[in-house]
């Protein structure tokens, strides 16, 4: 993988990948307010699944778990520019306004559709990723007005920006029945059901009668068939939606569950059709 990233500050940066695609499954510690330039991504969430091309604009909210699929595009890499809105930057932020809170769902990516304030700010960014001084409290003056703006166009974004609570303990059933093909370690399971790592394991045995890694394994691999056989799906495209971080040990672990390859699957899907 081909990779470059410039940076103004930590929390605001220019990413480039030039390789055929880039996948990894995250677990968002900060709000990320992203404006593409060129290329694709695919975020597969558990609500969904979120296509952004270039011109988009949009923020993926804190501890949110994500598939993330970077794709080059009409022979331009995949590049965006990104603004990390941090809770230590966002507390300081909201210790000076009162924020306008509501209720509803926080946890969505949130998409702006090339909003011109938006992308004006975002933009004005673009000289300063080659310099190499920088006037002092640039970042923290571009980062406050983004924030404006956000606040602006979105009646809703206080209550995602001002809730700075970490996650409690929580049905862990419920949850990983959710997320299991989210392919993290399992601390940052643990953590997101409010638990250590040993508490994790214990809930997770009892709960189960198994392993946190063979239970995942079965589970990735049932959703998958059923995304060939229902779905009709590519395996390429199946193996990294539900888990698997190459296509050799997922087509690997698939036959071993099932007696045969995914390929096989396909071929006998559409022999059938």
């Amino acid at each position: 993988m081909q990779y470059e990233a410039k940076y103004i500050t930590a929390d605001i940066k220019l990413s480039c990948y030039q390789d055929k695609f880039f996948k990894s499954d995250i677990l968002f510690e900060h709000h990320m307010l992203i404006w593409f330039l060129s290329g694709e991504t695919k975020i597969i969430r558990t609500e969904g699944t979120y296509f952004f091309k270039q011109g988009d604009i949009f923020l993926i909210p804190r501890n949110q778990l994500a598939t993330i699929i970077n794709y080059p595009k009409d022979g331009l890499p995949h590049k965006t520019v990104v603004m990390h809105l941090t809770s230590d930057w966002l507390r300081n932020y909201y210790n000076k306004i009162e924020p306008k809170r509501q209720s509803g769902e926080g946890n969505r990516i949130l998409h702006y559709s090339n909003h011109p304030l938006l992308e004006s700010c975002l933009s004005s960014l673009i000289p300063y990723f080659d310099m190499e001084e920088l006037p002092a409290g640039l970042a923290d003056l571009k980062i406050t007005e983004a924030v404006t703006i956000l606040r602006s166009i979105d009646t809703g974004i206080d209550t995602i920006l001002s809730n700075f609570e970490e996650p409690g303990k929580i049905d862990l059933a419920a949850y990983m029945e959710r997320n299991f093909m989210f392919n993290l370690p399992l601390e940052k399971f643990g953590y997101l059901t409010g638990r250590s790592l040993t508490a994790f394991k214990r809930d997770f045995k009892k709960i189960y009668a198994s392993t946190p890694q063979r239970w995942l394994t079965k589970k990735r691999l049932e959703l998958a068939h059923y995304q060939l056989v229902e779905k009709k799906k590519k395996p390429i495209d199946v193996c990294y939606e539900v888990g698997f971080e190459n296509l050799s040990h997922f087509s690997f672990a698939f036959k071993k569950q099932f007696g045969y390859a995914p390929t096989e699957l396909v071929f006998d899907v559409r022999s059938a059709q």
